[in-house]
């Protein structure tokens, strides 16, 4: 499915910039590490659960040997959960009686039902050695770490001692913080501007999208029924083959390139316009991100540098810590005696006491 046209920049070999390399992880200086919120620590589970992290590689190594599309469904599961209300695995939950989850909010009714099942299962996993003491969030970051890393990506240290929430967000809510793939440059800039997040922080952790897959109805609008002049004639003639009409259920790769590697092909795809999503190509075609790509296109080390930052900044939004929220037992359900108590919160206790 790639374009037959010559690629716009050269195959440039790897310049080094601010990465070290210790123990196997990659560390960016220290001047643009961003500060631990409070509560959380690089080495929260070390006498806790020692074993945290190497429980999660070596199932998800499994996972990902015979489903490697499971990775971008992890790393996009993290991504959801901390941009709408915070780091707080409110993603996970499942609805009640009272009305939908977040989970079945429009952005998020593409998540890969397996990517939850594999957090549950991670779950279980973990707590069954050291007991509920982990909670889903941090599984949640970890996971999204080890689905970068197993795909060929870095490895960069994670800190921890994130809570779970009591409460998941309004469809309202989830709608507001998740830009959809039509979104221009100005409303992603806009949106994780609110969220303290740079320019080049958005243009890093669009990087995600070097691994997965995209849905014909994400993009179909740049197709039908007039073909965006900002997409490459030969890349759109095949994506017309893939989607043939705008209510296609068919999907793509979101990188023509290296769809299932980790890597900074992603960008190479914008500068040839070939980016899948508005929210992907407008990253090139807006002056003010142009440049970012273009850095990260010819300079791999640069983009993993850059995307680690945004990653550990973002992974740190509103969480949860010390003897806030909770830590589940089950990552869909709320604890038994949380959910008495939220109950109580919101029907009231004039109502529930019969006054």
């Amino acid at each position: 499915m790639a374009s037959t046209s010559a690629s716009l920049i050269p195959q440039l070999l790897i310049v080094p910039c601010l990465l070290l390399l210790s123990s196997g992880f990659l560390y960016v200086s220290e001047a643009q590490t961003p500060p631990l919120v409070s509560g959380l620590s690089y080495t929260f589970y070390s006498t806790s659960c020692p074993n945290f992290e190497s429980i999660v590689r070596t199932r998800l190594q499994t996972e990902f040997a015979s489903d490697i599309g499971l990775a971008a469904g992890l790393l996009r599961m993290h991504f959801h959960d901390c941009f709408v209300q915070g780091c707080d695995a409110s993603v996970l939950l499942d609805g009640s009686a009272s009305g939908p989850s977040e989970k079945n909010a429009p952005p998020n009714l593409t998540l890969r039902a397996k990517a939850f099942q594999i957090i549950e299962e991670l779950r279980r996993l973990v707590q069954n050695q050291c007991g509920r003491i982990v909670s889903c969030a941090d599984i949640t970051a970890l996971a999204a770490r080890d689905a970068v890393v197993l795909s060929g990506g870095p490895n960069y240290r994670v800190p921890f001692g994130r809570r779970d929430s009591l409460n998941f967000a309004t469809r309202n809510a989830t709608l507001a913080n998740l830009p959809p793939p039509t979104a221009n440059t100005s409303a992603i800039l806009s949106s994780l501007a609110t969220k303290n997040l740079t320019a080049t922080d958005a243009v890093a952790l669009s990087g995600g999208h070097t691994i997965g897959i995209g849905h014909c109805t994400s993009f179909t609008g740049r197709l039908y029924p007039t073909q965006d002049s900002t997409m490459d004639q030969t890349f759109a003639n095949n994506l017309k083959i893939t989607c043939p009409t705008t209510n296609s259920t068919n999907t793509t790769n979101l990188d023509i390139r290296s769809p299932n590697v980790f890597d900074n092909k992603y960008y190479v795809d914008l500068m040839n316009r070939q980016g899948l999503f508005t929210s992907d190509q407008d990253l090139y075609t807006d002056s003010r991100t142009r440049s970012i790509v273009t850095g990260f296109a010819v300079n791999q080390s640069l983009f993993y540098e850059k995307f680690i930052i945004g990653m550990l900044k973002m992974g740190m939004l509103n969480v949860l810590t010390g003897t806030q929220g909770e830590i589940r037992a089950n990552c869909s359900a709320r604890n038994p005696t949380s959910s008495f108590l939220s109950t109580v919160v919101e029907e009231g206790l004039e109502t529930l006491m019969g006054f």
